[in-house]
């Protein structure tokens, strides 16, 4: 069930609507073009499309899901963009950020990785969260993992900038897959601890933050007693 937060309070303001409507006119015919279809696969490229339908929808579920789904990884690329900006490394998330063969343009779309999961934490304020976002976006994970390993490209030296180890399936690199464990292990791992470490918090974060909202704007002030 969503919060009891209502339309009235939580209706997203029309400027907001458009402004995010422009920015998916450009980016997604680009990235279509640029990267090919299969880049949308990524988590936060369906965290995109899932949040332009649910700001149009003002629906408290469609907007919850990529909250659940990328909040805590997008500031994780936040903090590698930072650290690979200063020239040390962290997770190497990013470091296509600085790849001279990209197009300046393409990077520059790829911000949005940096702002999405602020929008999103205002909006889910703005218009409720959702409880069931936690389980259906971890069954949508576990489904893109699945077909992000099993049928799309693996890591390569000499792929360009098409989509390789998408949801990073393989490991953190696009060059070489992680050689820590067998690469099924890994893909057992990776779908046990995100639920686990980045989705199950980030759902009780939410929970929380939208119920101290509706406290804080519906709770009565208390009536004055008589004298």
């Amino acid at each position: 069930m969503s919060s009891p937060s209502n339309k009235k309070n939580g209706r997203l303001p029309l400027p907001l609507k458009l402004a995010y409507t422009a920015f998916m006119a450009v980016l997604i015919p680009v990235y279509w073009i640029k990267y090919g279809p299969t880049n949308f696969l990524y988590f936060c490229d369906i965290a995109l499309l899932l949040t332009l339908v649910g700001i149009w929808k003002e629906s408290p579920l469609l907007l919850s899901l990529p909250t659940i789904g990328i909040f805590v990884p997008q500031l994780l690329w936040s903090v590698d963009f930072v650290v690979q900006l200063a020239g040390g490394h962290f997770t190497g998330m990013t470091a296509y950020m600085f790849e001279a063969q990209r197009p300046l343009y393409l990077r520059g779309l790829s911000f949005f990785h940096g702002w999405l999961p602020f929008l999103l934490l205002f909006l889910v304020l703005r218009v409720g969260y959702d409880r069931r976002a936690l389980v259906l976006w971890t069954g949508l994970a576990w489904v893109l993992l699945l077909v992000c390993y099993f049928l799309m490209p693996a890591p390569s030296l000499t792929h360009g900038i098409a989509p390789v180890n998408i949801n990073y399936v393989y490991g953190f690199s696009d060059e070489v897959a992680q050689s820590w464990m067998p690469p099924l292990a890994w893909l057992g791992l990776e779908m046990v601890l995100l639920p686990l470490a980045f989705y199950l918090p980030t759902h009780f974060l939410m929970g929380w933050l939208t119920r101290r909202r509706v406290a804080g704007v519906s709770d009565p002030l208390p009536e004055p007693e008589a004298s």
